[in-house]
């Protein structure tokens, strides 16, 4: 994202500059146009079909039936899909162009889903979702009848209780056992949920809204984000606690314990138990031999009954999770599609299409010829380079003037762990949010890398100098006027404020009280900034994304809803609490005052006007895959930044440039 209002070229990158004569747009202007600046182009899409024909976005949670069905949480088609025998995918609930509140119930794509991201069956071939944007648990039937178990749909909270009285607050994965209990991993409240077959909703380990590391028996026990969960064959239920970046077992008597890993210490090192080390935890699964299997960044690794850690040979895009049937072959679920992997055979494109197949890499080179792996956020400086936040590579990369890709700062040498922002002050230093390293970090002209504030891989929410701070997975970074940073501190559900002598301090919200609600200061909440930007009066805006909401920081401090309404998801325009808007994850401004969002689960770019006009200004909401030209659409489009009047955006392995569209 841009970090400070610079004066800007027209956007020249890799482009001839057509001028500003009328050539058919609105009112003589010129129209917006996508084009593609570097990288690779995404296929994703919302198609059934056979095999790698068919379409997805997004796909997150897999799970099997006992015949060998396989079912998928489509997130970015807010659907749920079938792979057949035949490997024929179709679409079994939901609309990939249509999504809803968890009241929206009924058979097959008359549902409605909101990003749903786990998926579970049992032993009756009901299908149990983690309608993670909803806050609920929805029950599939065999015969496609959707129905809300428990939650209440658009209400984030912690309650226990039966059917709609529970609350959860994005629940991402789920699994059965063999008494058909249903066990959720409660991602933003920190704990395992237990559901009963009639929806009763009590807390199994961990309690629900406190996060920590503390190994002990059921509620008196601690996690943080917990992302994924599986049973082995003696009842044990094993834990994926990404936030701690642990392994946890809980076995049939709810004593939980760190199974692999170091509680709060990320790395990538195998070994036995508290010598193994992981940084970016996804989903798990255990086959039938009783070996378990972890998504950790791009790589699948195994877990012995024992406890020893170690990592496959094979290289994913951007795996998520993974499911086995009963002949022990893996199904991941891999950037836009289904990949399959066996012991002997290797590694095979399964369903719908993926960017695997020619994997994440770091290629330099002209434009189009780069390869990015996982670009997150974008920043551009007063002579018109572009750098990227790259986190699948762990550096960051610099698209200059004629449209050439380097490596400015590699993570080899600066000792990133997942870049997921930049931003550069006007003197061109850069400020880069290390996500998973808890950190904030400074890159100099000459790619001189130092740590501006935080402690690398301990979180925390303190605030003091440099070191001293602490962050808890921090998402966005921006340069103020006065030259402050702020940082969107998701873990912490609060926004900080680095001073220029390095001090932290909390601005808005209050550590670990995830809500959304307007106020002063600290007794603001936010439910999970993900990205912050600055305007030239001091004002600061906010994709508080699970909230679906844009959030305002005036210069008073006093925090306001832009637009959007808190908890309900949707893509209306229309001004303030009447616009909708499903996962904004990124926020910018112009010298005007108004605000570009890009509406990831819309896959559409918002343009907020200062009297709060929310309006589409390109992409077409539910209909994914990049198209390039005057009717663009986007398939994952991420971050942005302004570049003259376009906008520069990260959309799955590619850059693009959506020109004109600034005015």
């Amino acid at each position: 994202m841009l970090a400070v209002m610079l004066t800007l070229g027209c956007g020249r990158i890799g482009f001839d500059d057509e001028g500003g004569g009328d050539d058919g747009g609105a009112g003589g202007s010129p129209p917006i146009t996508l084009e593609l600046l570097a990288g690779e182009l995404s296929t994703a899409g919302n198609v059934d079909g056979l095999g790698v024909a068919a379409r997805f976005i997004d796909p997150s949670g897999i799970a099997i039936d006992g015949v060998g069905n396989l079912f998928v949480a489509d997130a970015g088609n807010n659907a749920i899909r079938k792979i057949g025998l035949d490997g024929r995918v179709t679409t079994l609930a939901g609309s990939g162009s249509l999504y809803g509140d968890g009241t929206a119930n009924g058979v097959g794509r008359d549902a409605r889903f909101n990003g749903p991201q786990g998926v579970a069956v049992d032993g009756m071939g009901n299908v149990f979702v983690a309608d993670t944007g909803n806050h609920t648990i929805r029950k599939i039937t065999p015969d496609g009848m959707v129905t809300t178990l428990a939650g209440g749909a658009g209400e984030p909270g912690t309650t226990n209780g039966t059917g709609s009285v529970a609350r959860f607050t994005a629940p991402r994965a789920l699994t059965v056992d063999a008494a058909g209990m249903i066990y959720v991993a409660d991602t933003d409240n920190h704990a395992i949920r237990k559901v009963t077959p009639d929806g009763e909703v009590t807390t199994y380990a961990g309690s629900p809204g406190e996060s920590g590391t503390a190994n002990d028996t059921g509620t008196a026990a601690r996690f943080r984000r917990p992302v994924g969960l599986a049973y082995d064959a003696t009842g044990n239920l094993f834990v994926v606690d990404a936030g701690n970046y642990i392994i946890r077992k809980i076995t049939p008597d709810r004593v939980v314990s760190t199974f692999a890993g170091v509680a709060g210490v990320s790395g990538n090192t195998d070994g036995a138990g508290a010598n193994a080390r992981f940084a970016g935890l996804g989903g798990l699964a255990i086959d039938g031999t009783g070996l378990i299997y972890v998504v950790d960044g791009q790589t699948l690794r195994t877990i012995t009954p024992d406890g020893l850690v170690s990592t496959g040979d094979a290289h994913f895009a951007s795996p998520d999770s993974v499911a086995f049937d009963a002949a022990g072959t893996a199904y991941i679920t891999d950037g836009d599609g289904v990949r399959r992997w066996t012991a002997g055979g290797g590694l095979t494109a399964f369903a719908g299409a993926t960017s695997a197949e020619n994997p994440c890499s770091s290629t330099d080179g002209p434009g189009a010829d780069a390869r990015f792996c996982a670009p997150v956020g974008v920043a551009v400086d007063g002579a018109d380079d572009i750098y990227v936040a790259e986190s699948g590579n762990e550096a960051i990369r610099k698209i200059t003037v004629d449209g050439n890709v380097t490596t400015f700062a590699s993570g080899t040498t600066a000792g990133f762990v997942t870049p997921v922002d930049v931003a550069i002050d006007r003197a061109g230093t850069l400020y880069v949010a290390d996500n998973n390293d808890q950190t904030i970090r400074k890159v100099t002209a000459d790619a001189t890398v130092t740590t501006l504030a935080g402690k690398s891989v301990v979180f925390g929410s303190a605030d003091g100098i440099g070191t001293a701070a602490r962050f808890m997975f921090p998402l966005g970074v921006i340069v103020g006027s006065s030259g402050d940073v702020y940082v969107a501190d998701a873990g912490n559900c609060t926004i900080r404020q680095i001073d220029v002598g390095s001090r932290v301090t909390t601005l808005a919200g209050t550590a670990k009280q995830c809500a959304s609600s307007d106020g002063v200061g600290v007794t603001a909440r936010f439910l999970g900034p993900k990205s912050v930007a600055a305007d030239g009066k001091g004002n600061l805006y906010v994709a508080d994304e699970p909230s679906h909401t844009i959030r305002k920081i005036d210069s008073s401090g006093t925090v306001t809803t832009l637009a959007g309404s808190p908890g309900e998801a949707g893509s209306s325009d229309g001004t303030g609490a009447a616009a909708r808007f499903f996962h904004p994850t990124d926020v910018v401004v112009d010298g005007a005052g108004n605000v570009y969002v890009t509406d990831l689960g819309n896959a559409v770019i918002r343009r907020i006007t200062p009297a709060g006009v929310v309006t589409t200004l390109a992409g077409t909401s539910g209909m994914a895959g990049v198209v390039l030209g005057t009717a663009p659409r986007f398939a994952d489009p991420e971050r942005l930044a302004i570049l003259g009047d376009s906008l520069v955006i990260t959309d799955g392995s590619a850059i693009v440039m959506l020109r004109h569209a600034v005015r």
